[in-house]
């Protein structure tokens, strides 16, 4: 009976037969569906909500973990020394004992994978130096993404007074985990195997839509007796990256119901359109102190603006703001802003260099200053 309901339901989003807003989420009590490059807003149900997050908390462990790994602070191979604390959490466990070693990898794979608690308590407590300075830092992080209604008292989610966040707020904090190709590739994987005090342990995700629905790869479930079934879920399709995510469903298959419902429609009622390509905006940049001292900048990438199928054009107005910037620089930093505005929204491009720009030596400042006064280019005043 459930199947038969699910496919009328995508039969008629498909068809653009009913109101989204009356159907999409009628199982969650609050619930959200964003396209990832440009967090526009496709479909909101009681967004702002504060809610029990449950396992859901891990997708900011995560996101600071790998933000860890790629700005040099550790390493995939570090070991772990696990800690009673971290040994003796209680819920979903890979069972890792106290006083053994576990490497970052596979505490990531326990923590992205299994939702282990025991996991993401150890990587908090190993990048933070205590769980309590990397709660800290989680909270600091969730403000600077724009979480309003965020407020987290521990890394795994398990639930704890004044322990919470909304549906919105969790979009936010996916939105920036999925820019990580690495974060993506641990959640899209269905089943793995690490090693643990000598011994093999078998992973299976808990979120099943990433083995059994296609587009779906990543990101995180979340179940408590408070939370009930919570999931956040991402899927690439049709050349836009949509996010959803369902807190407070009544039952799992419910909760699967919702978030595949807000996925067909996204994916059926609305596109990608591109606006710039990379190769469309162009200029040169004075860079200082730099051997040219001009340099030719370019967008970091693509512009592509998520809009309904049914829109035939598009009304926007662009604006290039160059940084005071000076040399040396690597080929892909950033030297400039193109702002676009669309919809009475204001969305940020970066501009970069082509090239890696050389700083001058003093000689070569000399001659360029030299050369500058010969020409006209700069005046020394009497």
């Amino acid at each position: 009976m459930k199947k038969i309901l699910l496919f009328t339901l995508l039969f008629f989003i498909i068809n653009n037969k009913i109101n989204a807003e009356m159907i999409l989420a009628p199982n969650s009590q609050s619930a959200i569906l964003i396209e990832a490059s440009t967090g526009k807003i496709i479909y909101e149900k009681e967004k702002d909500e504060k809610r029990s997050p449950a396992s859901m908390t891990k997708i900011m462990t995560f996101l600071l973990t790998v933000e860890a790994l790629e700005n040099g602070q550790i390493k995939l191979t570090d070991k772990v020394l696990i800690s009673k604390n971290a040994s003796g959490m209680g819920g979903t466990q890979i069972f890792i004992e106290e006083g053994t070693y576990v490497t970052v990898e596979d505490l990531i794979k326990g923590l992205g994978i299994a939702s282990a608690n025991d996991a993401a308590v150890a990587l908090a407590e190993y990048i933070g130096g205590t769980e309590d300075n990397f709660i800290s830092m989680m909270n600091k992080r969730a403000k600077e993404l724009g979480c309003k209604n965020t407020n987290f008292k521990n890394p795994h989610g398990l639930d704890e007074e004044e322990h919470y966040s909304s549906a919105y707020d969790m979009s936010l904090m996916a939105k920036e985990l999925v820019k990580h190709d690495y974060a993506l590739q641990i959640s899209s994987t269905y089943e793995e195997y690490i090693n643990v005090s000598g011994e093999n342990h078998w992973l299976v995700n808990t979120n099943k839509l990433v083995k059994f629905y296609k587009g779906i790869d990543g990101l995180k479930t979340g179940y408590t007796d408070k939370a009930k079934y919570c999931l956040t879920a991402t899927m690439n399709k049709n050349n836009m990256r949509l996010i959803s995510v369902v807190m407070g469903a009544d039952t799992k298959d419910n909760r699967t119901a919702d978030t595949i419902s807000m996925m067909e429609y996204g994916n059926n009622m609305y596109t990608s359109k591109t606006i710039y390509k990379k190769e469309d905006i162009t200029g040169k940049i004075n860079i200082k102190n730099s051997v040219n001292r001009k340099a030719k900048y370019t967008l970091e990438e693509d512009i592509n603006i998520i809009t309904e199928k049914t829109r035939k054009e598009i009304d926007y107005t662009s604006e290039i703001l160059l940084d005071d910037v000076k040399a040396p620089l690597k080929k892909g930093d950033k030297v400039g802003t193109l702002k676009l505005n669309v919809d009475n929204n204001t969305l940020e491009y970066n501009l970069v260099v082509t090239e890696d720009i050389e700083k001058a030596s003093f000689m070569q400042t000399y001659f360029n200053l030299l050369k500058d006064i010969i020409t006209g280019s700069v005046k020394i005043k009497i």
